[in-house]
Parts: C-alpha cells; sequence; structure tokens
C-alpha cells in the first residue's frame, strides 16, 4: 500500500478536527513514515541539486561561482547556497566534515581525492551523486558535470 492509498482512511480515522487543520496549513498531508519533498529536502541533498544545476559551468581556478568554479569552489557554493558553511580548498573541507566510509557514503557527501595517507595529499574534491557518480568541475578547459568515479583513492566525507 502506497501513501497516497493510505491518506483516505487515515483521514476517515483522524476526524474533521485534523481535516481542518490540513486546510489551514495550506493542505499538506503528513503521513507518518513518508517525508514531504521540502522535509526531505537536507542541506547534503539541496548541495547536490544545486551543484546539479551548475552542469556546463565553466572551470576556473579559483572560481567560486556563480558562474565560474574550480572543484572546491563548486563543492564551497553549494553548501553554501544549501545552507552549510565549508572552508575554501579540498583539504580543508576534508578536514571540516565526518568521515564516512565507501559503506555509509550517502549521496550528497564530499568526495575526496588523494595521493597519499593525510589530509595534506587530497588534490580534487566533488559531490557524491550515488550509483558511483560524482559532481564536480574537473580542471581547466572542462565544465561541471556528471562523471563516475574513475579511482578507488578517495574519501568521503559529510558535511556536519
Amino acid at each position: 500500500m502506497t501513501a497516497l492509498n493510505r491518506v483516505p482512511s487515515l483521514m476517515a480515522r483522524a476526524g474533521t478536527a485534523s481535516a481542518l487543520t490540513i486546510a489551514a496549513v495550506g493542505g499538506s498531508i503528513v503521513v507518518p513514515g513518508f517525508a514531504s519533498d521540502a522535509a526531505a529536502a537536507t542541506p547534503a541533498t539541496k548541495a547536490l541539486q544545486i551543484a546539479a544545476s551548475k552542469k556546463g559551468s565553466p572551470y576556473k581556478y579559483g572560481a567560486t561561482g556563480p558562474k565560474r568554479f574550480d572543484c572546491s569552489g563548486l563543492t564551497l557554493y553549494a553548501f553554501k547556497k544549501a545552507g552549510k558553511k565549508l572552508p575554501r580548498t579540498a583539504a580543508q573541507q576534508y578536514n571540516k566534515t565526518r568521515h564516512v566510509s565507501v559503506k555509509s557514503r550517502k549521496a550528497g557527501d564530499l568526495v575526496f581525492f588523494h595521493s597519499g595517507s593525510s589530509s595534506s595529499s587530497v588534490y580534487h574534491v566533488g559531490i557524491y551523486a550515488g550509483k558511483g557518480k560524482i559532481w564536480h568541475a574537473p580542471k581547466t578547459g572542462d565544465v561541471v558535470k556528471l562523471q563516475k568515479l574513475w579511482t578507488k583513492s578517495v574519501w568521503y566525507g559529510r558535511v556536519k
């Protein structure tokens, strides 16, 4: 049974007072266990959507938007628009996130590319989109795009 199929029976059990409450708040029906689009839109989800909306924007070293981006400029911009503050560089962003395992990664987590074992080896960042893909601003001459992860030398971080 879907959430929409449950609504009539919930309304019947809820009674007139609840129906009036629903009408007073603009007709929204909240079904326990089912998040509305607004409630489901976490800062990470919003940041992911914002990054995706910048598809095709040119890469420019040091740029933080709104029309051009470098890698950490894109993540900084997307999370700022979603209400979260991040530092400027990929390595600084890595140090400000809660580190998560590959098994625990979620869409909206940051993906950090590294060449060693310390945070100072972080050289690139993108936003995990799910299904092994990231939104990122790759390099000079390229544009913001969705791309499949090409290496396993990545760490994941969740913005706090």
